[in-house]
């Protein structure tokens, strides 16, 4: 069945508010995280050690920095092959933002034990928790959309879309290891979770299209290619 040119306007502008929308919450969310670095008050000749003495608000802010982009840039690159929104589709979206928007608590809890001895391993393994609860609802919204297809435009394969559910299942099952981890090095725990979204952002799974499609979908993004 063909689409007229008003019908065709109405799906891409449905999908585009949800981007829209997302984008403000991922927004929001990664500007937040700086709110948790304070400025060191009345040190006077002690201001080097003071803000050396911040570093692991530094060091959480870079790493959740750096999740949040990524989670941000998938969720883009997903979306952009995404040509209309059923109710389900929303809420599962809605699930996903509602643990990127919380990610700014973590990260501030983790920052301010991070040096903490035994309360350190309970921050870094909520932190993980948080991590992990993000690859489930990530995991959730791409188990949806390839369930049937019917929300992708014409360009995916569906077929292989479907195949790349086990990736995302295998990467899930690190962050039950890194909560296990928390209990061992919180720092570490950290540290790892640094090296994976900077792997993620380096090796990002394009989303699969028909054959015929890959030169021009290469050709309009080459980010894709």
């Amino acid at each position: 069945m063909r689409l007229d040119s008003k019908a065709l306007g109405e799906i891409v502008n449905e999908s585009n508010r949800v981007e829209a929308f997302s984008d403000g919450v991922f927004a929001i969310a990664i500007t937040l995280l700086i709110l948790e670095i304070k400025v060191p008050l009345h040190e006077g000749s002690h201001l080097w050690q003071a803000l050396g003495a911040q570093w692991p608000s530094y060091a959480a802010y870079v790493v959740s920095f750096l999740i949040i982009g990524i989670m941000w840039a998938n969720h883009h690159t997903v979306f952009s092959f995404v040509a209309r929104v059923d109710r389900p589709l929303l809420f599962l979206n809605l699930l996903l933002l509602l643990v990127v928007a919380a990610l700014p608590w973590p990260t501030a809890l983790l920052a301010e034990y991070l040096r903490e001895g035994g309360a350190s391993h309970v921050a870094a393994a909520v932190y993980s928790g948080f991590m992990a609860a993000h690859g489930i609802t990530f995991g959730l919204l791409w188990w949806w959309l390839t369930r049937t297809g019917h929300l992708f435009d014409e360009r995916v394969d569906v077929a292989a879309a479907r195949r790349m559910r086990l990736r995302f299942a295998l990467g899930n099952l690190v962050y039950p290891l890194l909560v296990g981890l928390s209990f061992v090095s919180a720092p570490v725990t950290l540290a790892v979770h640094g090296l994976m979204a900077v792997y993620y952002g380096v090796n990002q799974l394009p989303v699969p299209v028909r054959e015929p499609m890959v030169e021009a979908v290469a050709a309009a993004d080459p980010a894709l290619d």
